[in-house]
């Protein structure tokens, strides 16, 4: 990994998730920001707007991400994007794809918004409305993606995974394909705000595992027609090194890597190493699920906040990893969850804790800590 040493990474920005409102005009279950559609106190204006882009642009071109809450309920959410196409990057936008009407996905293609995710978490309506909190909203995601594919628009499907829906993993993945995305990413739940009511639903570490295992299969076997990342679990990193290794003579073929680093995988969590997130205040984070802030942008320059926050320096230095994830031989790839670790424990450097790997450099985590204790 470039600028990687044996325990610090040189950060690189290449993405930046930018929760333009908290609004939003469903209630789904598993909601980092708990948003609720009413007005919002204290969002960023808009000359504050493109004056976090000028600093995201002064850092490096990552691609940015318009998110929200719902980024549609914005009134101008269109001069955002644009004045951001403007200065050179890549603007994409998730979604739950429900605002999006043929009228509107034209006034996308124009900026030009070059993909929109849009997040489906069941293969039937039924099950979808429920967990997005209103009748409907599951055809309405779809006509919003046939709006937007009509307008030429690239689209992602997102799907947050719990015991709830990991049987209908393979229906997701085939209605991604028979929708026309172009990228299927399987979200990890993080239990955070209204999302805290579903830690009980949580992958085990088992469950996670397999998921994961089967998730690289698929990579390999639909490698030229649909991109697979998992997202919120860093394991998956660890897992393709395992898989990648050679076993009984035949090497595995590696996922692919392309050109675009939206259809990329580089390393497990890139919180503070290659993307951040800035909350509909300035306040810079880790992530959107680590509600911890680095600084704010109403304070101290975007530019100043990510080279030098405090938070960020000391997430690009793996040595400040604790338990096995520190003592772990794939630390540097995985990293391990930071806002997982932080949601389960209250210390964002602590083990991801769904994670079912045990280092080898050690028998175990107990003889490092003799060791340690030594």
């Amino acid at each position: 990994m470039a600028g990687t040493t044996e325990q610090t990474v040189t950060a690189s920005l290449r993405l930046v998730a930018w929760e333009i409102t908290r609004r939003c005009n469903l209630s789904c279950a598993h909601c980092r920001a708990s948003s609720e559609d009413r007005f919002y106190e204290d969002e960023l204006s808009i000359d504050e707007s493109y004056q976090v882009i000028d600093g995201v642009r002064s850092v490096g071109q990552p691609i940015l991400i318009l998110t929200g809450g719902e980024p549609l309920v914005r009134p101008d959410v269109f001069e955002i994007a644009g004045y951001a196409v403007k200065k050179g990057l890549r603007v994409v936008m998730g979604t739950n794809g429900t605002l999006i009407t043929k009228a509107l996905a034209a006034k996308l293609s124009e900026v030009p918004v070059s993909r929109v995710s849009v997040s489906l978490d069941f293969p039937t309506a039924e099950k979808q409305d429920v967990f997005r909190g209103r009748a409907g909203a599951y055809q309405e995601a779809l006509n919003g993606i046939a709006n937007a594919l009509d307008a030429g628009i690239e689209i992602q499907i997102n799907s947050t995974i719990t015991r709830q829906n990991i049987a209908d993993l393979p229906d997701l993945l085939g209605l991604a394909a028979d929708i026309g995305a172009v990228a299927f990413h399987p979200f990890m739940l993080v239990p955070t705000g209204r999302g805290q009511s579903l830690a009980s639903e949580e992958l085990s570490a088992e469950q996670y595992e397999e998921a994961l295992t089967w998730i690289h299969d698929k990579q390999i076997e639909l490698r030229d027609s649909l991109f697979i990342k998992p997202t919120d679990a860093p394991q998956y990193m660890r897992i393709l090194k395992q898989r990648l290794s050679k076993a009984n003579g035949i090497q595995e073929p590696a996922p692919p890597t392309a050109s675009r680093s939206m259809q990329s995988i580089t390393r497990g969590c890139l919180a503070g190493t290659g993307f951040c997130f800035i909350s509909y205040r300035g306040g810079v984070q880790g992530c959107g699920y680590m509600d911890i802030e680095a600084g704010n942008v109403r304070n101290h320059s975007f530019a100043e906040v990510w080279s030098n926050a405090p938070l960020f320096n000391e997430l690009r230095d793996f040595s400040n990893l604790k338990g096995k994830c520190g003592i772990c031989e794939f630390r540097n790839i995985c990293g391990g969850c930071r806002a997982r670790a932080y949601a389960s424990t209250g210390d964002h450097l602590e083990s991801e804790p769904n994670c079912l790997y045990q280092p080898q450099g050690k028998h175990n985590l107990k003889d490092a800590e003799d060791e340690e204790d030594r």
